[in-house]
């Protein structure tokens, strides 16, 4: 997967299409991702012990990662990624302004 925690994305479709925001996380075995934001539900809660009171939660759900775009960090344009092979190691690049992203 090309999108990393930390990432900044636009969300391509969805009723948040046209967003920006940052990945807090990615699960690159299901191909998903949490976006600061994105997809916000509440969640309804039942107390458990005292440590934790129930009531309504609100945060962040997954999403596919193919519904975000990565901003690149040198061209600040949405833009698809590639991989390039660096020394041995690697690395992400922007397909439109070909800069490596480490």
């Amino acid at each position: 997967m090309k999108i990393n925690k930390g990432d900044n994305v636009k969300i391509l479709s969805g009723k948040e299409k046209g967003k920006t925001a940052v990945v807090e996380k990615s699960f690159p075995r299901e191909g998903l991702i949490v976006v600061k934001g994105v997809n916000v539900v509440k969640r309804h809660t039942k107390a458990q012990g005292k440590g934790k009171p129930g009531g309504i939660i609100i945060k962040e759900m997954p999403i596919a990662a193919s519904r975000a775009l990565l901003i690149c960090p040198s061209c600040n344009k949405p833009s698809r990624m590639g991989f390039k092979i660096v020394s041995g190691k690697k690395y992400r690049r922007c397909t439109r302004c070909n800069e490596v992203i480490k």
